[in-house]
């Protein structure tokens, strides 16, 4: 029966979620929008302040898999939403695979209860995959997956896609690229598409795992457990680097703002960053000026 409630609340694909009365909702149900810690606030406002993520009028989407980076993600946004120096919107749009066992479909009920424009996308990528097959299907999947969420981004008219990587996902990154490729390199902070109409943005860059972990856990958001079956063969790559990571910081407390250090000129895209300076009607203004005024070190 749940199985079936659960299919019935799930939207045909591409559909729309409206958006609805967004802030009385945000005011009435305190629960609906838990209270985000004033670290992770203050971590994301500076690094959007930093790379000059958002600006005004704005047209934020963000990439909604239903892991506790994501939905923390979403819920950050929508808090510095309402103290922002630049008016922006927010929507979010979910890629379902179609995988066994993946159903993100109980976040249909939870977005139109947030009143968040909200937008569910599905394919059978494993389907595509064995016909594809491809050499690496988890960078086949995510190229995929990529190129969905940019759809969505153009037909629904938004201008940014904010996806959930935080500082450890970009550490990872940058040790398996210097340990299996030889080369110098991480995800970026702020880029441009290769179509020139949506800019990606990387607002929790900043932000340590543990941090998007415990405000998951603490304010029990609707996590959707991962079941990529391509990721059943043991551990990957990603989760040795993890745990060398993990052991090494445990030794060396410093690790990881040294190695933020280290990946800052690599985050940057300088072809898109050159002409940046001081961008009028930016974050980075009305950061300015918010500063001045003497508010709270989370605003933008």
């Amino acid at each position: 029966a749940a199985a079936a409630a659960a299919a019935a609340a799930a939207p045909a694909v591409g559909a729309t979620i409206p958006a609805g009365a967004r802030r009385s909702k945000r005011r009435a149900d305190p629960t609906l929008f838990p209270r985000v810690p004033k670290a992770l606030l203050r971590q994301t406002g500076r690094a959007i302040r930093d790379y000059d993520m958002i600006r005004e009028g704005d047209r934020v989407l963000v990439g909604l898999s239903g892991g506790k980076d994501s939905l923390s993600l979403l819920h950050t946004l929508l808090s510095l939403q309402r103290k922002a120096p630049v008016r922006f919107e927010v929507g979010a749009v979910t890629m379902d695979p179609q995988f066994p066992g993946f159903d993100p479909s109980p976040l249909v009920p939870y977005l139109a209860r947030l009143g968040v424009p909200y937008f569910f996308e599905s394919q059978n990528l494993m389907g595509h995959a064995e016909k594809a097959n491809p050499v690496s299907i988890c960078a086949w999947c995510s190229r995929m997956k990529r190129g969905i969420l940019y759809s969505c981004a153009r037909r629904e008219g938004y201008n940014v896609l904010a996806l959930g990587q935080h500082l450890d996902d970009l550490a990872e990154s940058f040790v398996m690229s210097c340990f299996h490729n030889g080369r110098l390199r991480t995800m970026k902070a702020h880029y441009q598409n290769k179509a020139g109409d949506v800019r990606i943005i990387r607002p929790f860059i900043y932000v340590r795992e543990r941090q998007t972990r415990d405000f998951a856990e603490t304010t029990v958001l609707p996590i959707i457990p991962d079941n990529c079956p391509a990721c059943f063969e043991g551990p990957k790559e990603r989760y040795r680097v993890k745990t060398l990571l993990a052991q090494q910081e445990h030794l060396f407390t410093g690790l990881m703002g040294n190695l933020l250090t280290c990946m800052k000129p690599l985050m940057l895209d300088d072809a898109f960053h050159q002409h940046r300076g001081s961008v009028p009607g930016s974050v980075a203004d009305g950061a300015a000026a918010a500063a001045d005024d003497g508010d709270d070190d989370d605003d933008f």
